[in-house]
């Protein structure tokens, strides 16, 4: 057994599963603050109960999100100590204020928010669900900071044999942070869209609460497709400008560009075979990859051949979980514009299958988030830091394979149980719907 894959396989599967979660944390925690302004501006009690409805179901995913998050940070001392090692000086502070972001700003007022409506102003109470959308937005940032700085780092140097830093703002804003960091919080506001639209579609369909499904579901459409088109442009494709400046060759591999090519095409659909490696099945658009990459329809893009075999990620991975979350975004972009046009129509609460297809999208966008991390971790490798440490030194030399064998076998049964219990408490929460309306709003 090797160590170094099994200590991958573990932290990939426990990041994975942590990963699950916050992206629907703080999309819905955004598009409560939507609802619960609307409720603050307009003084109706539809948008309480959906307040309600739909604080619940952030409660129950910011709880699990919280637990398998605590692993992932252990993890660094057990399997990966030379890394931990390597880095600590720079890795630490990003995590730190994680922590501080996520235990104590949004704890505290997501606690506010549950259990203080009545009991505070309406304005303190709107006020705390804004501080929970902005600390799980901190909290994200430095948790990017230290994902990108693995990416492209920067503000340090290699002194006695470990990074230390040497300037905290070229090491937080590092080349990569910044659109990332957009691009990532985007994809999160539109898991918290389809999480929104489709337990509303859900409850349209089941004729249960239907007068308040349709105004959740006004909010989550106009604001999906808002999200949806921003991750497109600018957000995915100055993403895509940042990897092809800094990281030639995941850029080549995630675009299955196998060899360096002057007005290199865009792959929309291929078929990734090995060896050699190449593309069956192509359908290109000449010229558009250097353009998207270097706003130059004849700029020279690199391929793989361009990079010594020991350097490069794994080819197919890379590849298809980079373009199946292309497909995912444009399937967005065109779910949202239906149901935007089919609102302007006042028609969308007829069109059942449309209703049916928002229910089935709600985990797509989680999905698309798990193929996102998996195109630039993946495509990452062979490095942990890149071009600075390889995954193969990181790891911890005194961990013998049979235990983290043990391990993974563990977490797999503990994730197992605690995914299997989110997802009846959530199918259960939705089934029981909305609270029913207050008797004053009954009476009037």
């Amino acid at each position: 057994m090797d160590a170094v894959l099994l200590s991958r396989i573990q932290f990939a599967m426990t990041i994975g599963f942590h990963f699950l979660f916050p992206p629907v944390s703080i999309g819905l925690a955004w598009l409560l603050v939507i609802i619960e302004s609307f409720g603050f501006k307009r003084k109706e009690e539809v948008y309480v109960r959906l307040g309600k409805f739909f604080g619940k179901i952030l409660a129950l995913t910011f709880s699990v999100g919280v637990a398998t998050g605590i692993v992932m940070e252990f993890q660094f001392g057990t399997n990966w100590a030379e890394y931990s090692k390597f880095v600590g000086d720079i890795f630490g502070a990003p995590l730190a204020a994680e922590g501080v972001f996520a235990f104590f700003l949004e704890s505290t007022f997501l606690g506010l928010y549950l259990f203080g409506r009545d009991k505070v102003s309406n304005g303190v109470h709107l006020f705390s669900i804004w501080m929970v959308a902005i600390g799980a937005t901190i909290s994200a940032f430095w948790i990017i900071v230290a994902g990108s700085w693995m990416q492209t780092p920067a503000g340090y140097i290699i002194k006695n044999g470990r990074a230390e830093l040497t300037n905290f703002w070229d090491a937080v804003f590092n080349p990569s942070t910044v659109i990332r960091f957009l691009h990532t919080i985007d994809a999160a506001l539109i898991a918290g869209a389809f999480m929104v639209a489709g337990v509303s579609a859900y409850l349209i369909l089941k004729n249960k609460e239907t007068e308040l499904a349709k105004r959740s579901m006004k909010i989550a459409v106009y604001f999906g497709l808002i999200v949806s088109l921003l991750e497109l442009f600018p957000f995915g494709h100055e993403s895509g400008r940042e990897v092809a400046k800094y990281q030639p060759a995941k850029f080549a591999a995630i675009q299955g560009l196998y060899t360096s090519q002057t007005g290199a095409p865009l792959a929309v659909f291929a078929v990734p075979v090995m060896p050699p490696p190449e593309l069956k099945a192509k359908i290109e658009i000449p010229g558009l990859l250097s353009w998207l990459a270097f706003g130059n329809f004849n700029a020279k893009v690199q391929g793989i051949n361009d990079f010594p075999p020991n350097d490069l990620p794994p080819l197919f991975i890379t590849f298809v979980s980079y373009h199946n979350m292309v497909v995912l975004g444009m399937l967005f972009i065109l779910l949202m514009m239906i149901a935007t046009y089919q609102l302007k129509k006042n028609k969308l609460w007829d069109r059942k299958i449309l209703l049916k297809m928002f229910v089935w999208a709600i985990p797509l966008p989680v999905i698309a988030c798990e193929l996102g991390w998996i195109a630039a971790e993946v495509g990452r490798q062979p490095w942990i830091v890149y071009n600075v440490m390889r995954t193969s030194d990181a790891v911890s030399k005194n961990v013998p394979a049979g235990d983290v064998l043990f391990s993974i076998i563990l977490f797999a049964l503990i994730y197992l149980l605690i995914g299997s219990l989110y997802i009846y408490l959530l199918v259960k929460e939705i089934k029981h719907g909305p609270e029913p309306a207050a008797i004053k709003e009954v009476l009037s």
